[in-house]
């Protein structure tokens, strides 16, 4: 994949599920395309990512811990078009509450190990983005504010999205 997105093949992607429930192996090529691609590719690829590892908006997946490093390497990279719209997806991620709420509005045990490890995703994927704090706290100081305002707004909602609690 070059230098930038190096430990992609380091993941074990056709062993994850996206978002959707589908095979997570459509993520790397989605991610160097977004790397290396122009303008207009690299958006689309952002747009098909979201549906991956944030579908709808609010629902993640097994794989999205997993590419939440991959998309703060991309919005650290000074050669990385759309870093909004890539601040925007970690946005997402972070504010994903989806299977916490789902569980505690279940009063049905059958579901908890289904719950718990959904709940799971949603907690590691929050993690990995609070993880990449200083990366975006590098954008929100830019001089170009068309990628300053979306990292702000990100950290604004990593300060009021606390961590999960622990199960």
């Amino acid at each position: 994949m070059g230098s930038l997105l190096r430990s992609v093949s380091g993941v074990r992607w056709g062993e994850l599920h996206d978002a959707t429930g589908a095979a997570a192996s459509g993520i790397p090529p989605l991610l160097s395309r977004i790397a290396y691609e122009d303008e207009d590719t690299a958006r689309i690829a952002i747009d098909d990512l979201g549906d991956a590892v944030c579908a709808l908006g609010f629902v993640v997946g097994e794989a999205t811990a997993h590419t939440v490093p991959f998309l703060l390497e991309l919005v650290g990279s000074p050669h990385v078009a759309c870093k909004a719209e890539l601040l925007d997806l970690l946005e997402s991620i972070c504010r994903t509450d989806q299977w916490h709420s789902a569980a505690a509005a279940a009063q049905d045990r059958k579901h908890d190990a289904n719950y718990r490890q959904r709940t799971g995703w949603e907690a590691a994927a929050r993690t990995a983005v609070y993880a990449g704090r200083s990366v975006i706290e590098g954008v929100a100081s830019s001089v170009r504010p068309e990628e300053a305002t979306p990292a702000r707004k990100l950290l604004l909602v990593m300060d009021g999205t606390p961590p999960f609690p622990e199960p």
